[in-house]
Order: structure tokens, then C-alpha cells, then sequence
């Protein structure tokens, strides 16, 4: 076997690893943000009993969908785009407009994860928690860090991936 099919078929085990797991990270987070959501409102509705802190637990739950989505977002180059000008456009000037906006996203996201990552330290260092539950804030805040270092990183090897012809999927 080759060395470069040997770093594809590892490419390849590796995105799939990425999206299997942020995949089931992503539904599992969403199941239970459904039931906490159905089990706040019957109790708030029926019992006139609300959830203790279900609103906390409930941002906490949507950053870690919306972080853990942008890898995968990323990966399958499903970004909204604006392709208007696609047909008009070289293959080759188009190719060079992708790798353009890929390094551009990349840039932006790293710069997004070293911003994060020094609030993640401040509020680890502050040791702040959330106000009902007392939960602390400083995994969220390192977890969204981390999501955006990963789609960069994706952003980052997509330079050299270009697009299929016919995939309909341009970042432009």
C-alpha cells in the first residue's frame, strides 16, 4: 500500500471517527435537552411545579449542541453559502475563491478558540457557576474552545480537499 493512500484511508477513519462521535454527542445532547424541556413544562403547566434550574442546565445544553454541531457543520462544507455567481465562474478561479475562504474561516476560528480558551481561564480561575444549581461554567467554556479549534483544524485540511465537481457544495 502506498503512503499517500495509507494517509487518505487514515483521513478517512478519522473524519468518521469525528462525525460518529460528535454525532452521538450532538443527539444525545439534544434527547435530553427534549425531555428536560417536556419535563419543565408539564411540571411548570400541570403541577405548577417547574424544574429547578432547567433553564440553566438549558443554555449550558445548547452551547454544547451548537459548538459540537460547527465541527460537523464544517466537515460536511454545509455552511450557508451565497453560489450565485458558481456557473459563471472558472473551475480554477473558483477552486482558488474556496481555498481563499477556507484559510479565512480557519484564521476566524483559531482566533475564536484562543479568545474562548482565555475565557475559559477566567472563569475557571474565577470559579464561576451558574446561580440556582451552582454548576460550573468553566467545562462549557473549555468544550466550546475546543469545538472551534476542531472546525478550524477542519478548515484547515479542507484547503486541500477540493471540492467535487458536481457536489454542489461551494463555500462561495
Amino acid at each position: 500500500m502506498s503512503a499517500r493512500r495509507a494517509r487518505g484511508d487514515t483521513a478517512e477513519r478519522l473524519r468518521v471517527a469525528l462525525e460518529t462521535v460528535l454525532g452521538i454527542v450532538a443527539g444525545t445532547v439534544l434527547f435530553i435537552l427534549m425531555m428536560l424541556t417536556t419535563v419543565d413544562v408539564i411540571g411548570r403547566y400541570v403541577f405548577n411545579r417547574p424544574l429547578l434550574g432547567a433553564f440553566e442546565v438549558t443554555e449550558m445544553m445548547l452551547a454544547a449542541l451548537i459548538y459540537c454541531g460547527l465541527p460537523l457543520v464544517s466537515q460536511r462544507r454545509e455552511h450557508i453559502v451565497i453560489d450565485t455567481f458558481d456557473p459563471f465562474m472558472a473551475p480554477r478561479f473558483k477552486r482558488v475563491l474556496d481555498v481563499i475562504a477556507e484559510v479565512l474561516c480557519s484564521a476566524s476560528l483559531f482566533g475564536l478558540a484562543w479568545l474562548i480558551l482565555g475565557r475559559a481561564r477566567r472563569v475557571a480561575g474565577y470559579g464561576d457557576t451558574t446561580d440556582v444549581l451552582h454548576l460550573p461554567l468553566a467545562p462549557v467554556v473549555y468544550l466550546m474552545a475546543t469545538m472551534l479549534l476542531v472546525a478550524a483544524l477542519i478548515h484547515l485540511w479542507l484547503i486541500f480537499v477540493p471540492h467535487g465537481d458536481d457536489d454542489g457544495k461551494s463555500i462561495i
